[in-house]
């Protein structure tokens, strides 16, 4: 199972001392965050993309890319990859070229992003978001599995004979997670397409969650990808750790309160019962952790929400810290319970070739069955 971080990349103000970082230390500061996750045996960073204030991801390739040339072993993503405002051709060519610099230690995830603004900035009409996100995903389907595409559809100019360059590492494109909080289309694109479906799973109760994810797992059995407790599935995540729990809610209470996202609503006590928020000790998060396959089966990938709402980054860095112990325990405990039939891993580069490779060696095993029966 892989286990990781992801940043919506956030510029707040630390309301316990009053300080803001700059634009440039926040996207500094990203890279050591990802570095550390790497040191403390994580699997997976991944970033957010907004093109507004107080928001510094707007290039996440770039940032990505600069991560993967100082690591050696983690996976770099997305924790949303604009699909219904970014151009497909430039979605294929920007994420091929790092699927190149990584050595293939990419996937990403397609959204639509919690930002209504950012849809007349980029000449789309928020009314069709679901429909933007469903062509533009069909047309990049096609970019990075065809040399040449003719393709014409109703939110972008048609495409005639076009090559989308670079094409994808060793011919195969990055595998895609569909996100989303509340939107069953969504899941029902993830499920036709037989990719991963990561529900976000940090703002809504559980009960929630395990319908969209319900949904996706029984479609993409409809579609013939699998078993459904085969499908892939990511779940999002966000704690704040301390040995003990009583020091955890002490420190992280201002930090919630004044949150641009949740602050001045639901106490933090109503909103760690109410959903999977877990402020306590490496123990709580483990047992409340290990709680979400209760309701979303088995899972392949887990992602924490970490450096936010005015963290100062040495805080973030002792969290993951404390994560890395965590994580130590999560994966064995998790492993244990898993039937074998189902995956332990979202599928990765190195396994795709494998399995395509086997694949390969199975057509020419039949072949030499062929030829042997005609002689």
């Amino acid at each position: 199972m892989q286990f990781g971080i992801f940043t919506v990349g956030d510029v707040t103000t630390d309301p316990t001392t009053g300080r803001t970082p700059s634009e440039h230390e926040r996207i500094v500061d990203t890279i050591a965050i990802a570095k550390h996750a790497e040191e403390v045996g994580l699997d997976v960073f991944a970033t957010g993309q907004h093109h507004n204030p107080p928001f510094v991801p707007s290039a996440p390739t770039t940032t990505l890319a600069f991560i993967a040339a100082q690591t050696r072993r983690l996976i770099l993503s997305t924790s949303t990859t604009l699909v219904t405002t970014t151009d497909p051709v430039r979605i294929a060519e920007d994420y091929a070229t790092l699927q190149h610099l990584s050595e293939g230690r990419m996937d990403l995830m397609m959204g639509r992003g919690n930002t209504g603004p950012v849809y007349p900035w980029f000449g789309k009409d928020i009314r069709q978001g679901i429909e933007l996100a469903i062509e533009n995903y069909a047309l990049l389907h096609r970019l990075w599995r065809e040399e040449n595409v003719d393709w014409e559809g109703h939110f972008r100019t048609p495409l005639q004979g076009f090559t989308s360059t670079p094409r994808p590492l060793d011919d195969l494109p990055p595998f895609v997670w569909h996100g989303s909080i509340r939107s069953p289309e969504i899941a029902e694109q993830a499920a036709y397409y037989g990719d991963g479906f990561f529900a976000n799973h940090i703002f809504w109760p559980a009960s929630h969650t395990a319908r969209m994810v319900r949904f996706y797992r029984q479609r993409f059995e409809h579609y013939g990808h699998g078993r459904a407790d085969q499908a892939i599935v990511g779940l999002g995540g966000q704690v704040y750790l301390a040995r003990n729990s009583q020091d955890a809610v002490r420190e992280f209470r201002p930090y919630f309160d004044n949150a641009p996202v949740y602050g001045h609503g639901p106490s933090l006590e109503e909103f760690t019962a109410q959903t999977p928020l877990t402020v306590g000790s490496p123990q709580q998060v483990i047992e409340r952790t290990l709680g979400f396959r209760e309701y979303a089966g088995d899972y392949q990938r887990q992602l924490f929400l970490l450096d936010h709402a005015g963290l100062p980054t040495a805080t973030v860095l002792k969290q993951l810290d404390l994560l890395g112990e965590v994580v130590r325990e999560l994966r064995p405990a998790f492993e244990a319970v898993r039937p074998a039939h189902v995956p332990s891993d979202p599928p990765t580069h190195v396994s795709r070739l494998a399995e395509r490779a086997a694949g390969e060696g199975d057509e020419a095993a039949s072949s030499d069955d062929v030829e042997l029966v005609s002689a």
